[in-house]
């Protein structure tokens, strides 16, 4: 079994999981599995995993996630985690890396062709618990394309071990000294699931839930496979659809989100809902998560231990243990005493047209809030030739409303210069699994 010439030659070793080897690592639909299992299969399918340097890492179960995350590591191969499962995505990413070959759990038409699917039954290999370098890479994360094309973000065993210890020490008061049991609605390949659902239960006392529930009642039931303390992991698109479904949930120690900006309005709502605490994280593929806040009742955000903000005219640079050198966010901050800030929005999401000026977070807000408005996005269209500003355009999921009632409505609540158009209503906003919406997929709707 080869290992990467950095986790060789470096110093710095950790084990690859943490705490006895008796200890429930995550729920599947036959029981638990025992940290010293899981440590057994890794060894199995790293002995079996192609030789390469990079791996595309598509499992869907998030207990094999794991397994071949680890598995990948083990041999000293980088994963490569795309913001989505897209055939076109992930063809993307393969092309950019040499020696990369696919790994998946799912039916082989479901997959790339040459993937190498994991076998029904994992295999298993004795040996001593495992040894990643401090510095070894070991996953490049993408981002979703929201703002343009996805960046990838490398990230070293050593920066997720001290990001993972920073979410411990930021939620651990959620659920107390009991091992805690995790049920996430993100996908392991998005870096908020990744940090949360994967490297958590891995670095941390805490058990996963190998699925990924979608529906109201499939979380329902997914939460209640798992023992208490429950934590919720989860998005803000999920978070609405619990809370309107009336769905009934076992007893949560806490609800964790995060991808998107959380309504004070749906947390507060969550929260008398499920009688338990809404905290939200921020974070960003590039940084990991570096505050956090109970939006039902904050607005400021509670920087985690060791981070501090410097604010820069284009947005504000995030120093944080966990960062080799530090990251240049587009988002815009007022800090406050006591290592907390308030966000002030994005510079790229500010506009100024005619003198006059505005943000497309507040116009978009204006639109979600009128009746019979199910879903919408405003966002500025590159500008036309022989213009230096580009027009405000919109779409919208409204079934009963029509698009001129909306824009007679919106003149009534923002300047006219504001006003999107086109405003083109659809059947649904292509947000992926993250609940985000990827700029080339709305500008496809727009006949851009």
């Amino acid at each position: 079994m080869p290992v990467a010439p950095e986790a060789a030659s470096s110093r710095a070793v950790h084990p690859l999981a943490t705490g006895p080897s008796d200890r429930p690592l995550a729920v599947l639909g036959s029981g638990p599995v025992t940290l010293a299992t899981f440590l057994a299969q890794v060894r199995g399918v790293a002995a079996q995993l192609p030789a390469g340097r990079h791996a595309v890492n598509l499992c869907e179960d998030r207990y094999r996630f794991l397994v071949a995350f680890c598995a990948i590591a083990l041999r000293g191969q980088v994963n490569l985690l795309p913001s989505s499962r897209a055939p076109a995505v992930v063809a993307d990413v393969r092309q950019r890396y040499a020696q990369t070959y696919c790994v998946g759990d799912a039916a082989p038409e479901r997959l790339p062709p040459d993937c190498h699917v994991l076998p029904a039954e994992l295999p298993q290999l004795a040996g001593p618990v495992p040894q990643l370098a401090e510095q070894q890479l070991v996953a490049i994360g993408f981002t979703s394309g929201s703002t343009g094309v996805p960046g990838a973000n490398p990230k070293t065993w050593g920066s997720f071990l001290t990001s993972t210890a920073q979410n411990l020490q930021a939620l651990q008061d959620l659920w107390g000294p009991a091992q805690p049991s995790l049920v996430a609605t993100v996908p392991p390949q998005h870096m908020y699931g990744m940090e949360m659902s994967v490297l958590l239960p891995l670095l941390a006392p805490a058990t996963l839930q190998a699925g990924r529930p979608f529906f109201p009642q499939d979380v329902a039931q997914a939460l209640a496979t798992v023992p208490a303390p429950r934590l919720l992991v989860t998005t803000p698109v999920h978070l609405k659809a619990l809370v309107e479904s009336g769905v009934a949930l076992p007893p949560l120690a806490g609800i964790v989100t995060a991808t998107a900006p959380l309504p004070q309005e749906l947390a507060a709502a969550a929260e008398q809902r499920f009688h338990t605490e809404v905290r939200e994280v921020f974070g960003s593929t590039e940084t990991c998560i570096f505050a956090r806040r109970r939006t039902a009742r904050e607005t400021a955000w509670q920087l985690l231990p060791g981070v501090w903000l410097e604010p820069q005219p284009d947005g504000t640079r995030i120093h944080a243990p966990h960062l080799a050198t530090p990251v240049l966010l587009a988002d815009l901050v007022e800090l406050l005493p006591g290592d907390r800030f308030v966000l002030r929005g994005r510079r790229a999401d500010l506009l100024e047209i005619a003198g006059k000026r505005a943000s497309l977070g507040d116009l978009t807000r204006k639109l979600q809030a009128l009746e019979g408005v199910e879903d919408a996005v405003v966002l500025q269209l590159a500008p036309e030739p022989g213009h230096t500003v580009g027009r405000i355009a919109a779409l919208v999921v409204a079934p009963q409303r029509e698009v001129a009632e909306l824009l007679q409505e919106l003149r009534m609540l923002m300047d006219p210069v504001f006003l999107p158009r086109p405003l083109r209503k659809v059947e649904a906003l292509p947000r992926n699994e993250t609940g985000k919406l990827p700029r080339d997929a709305l500008l496809a709707l727009l006949g851009h």
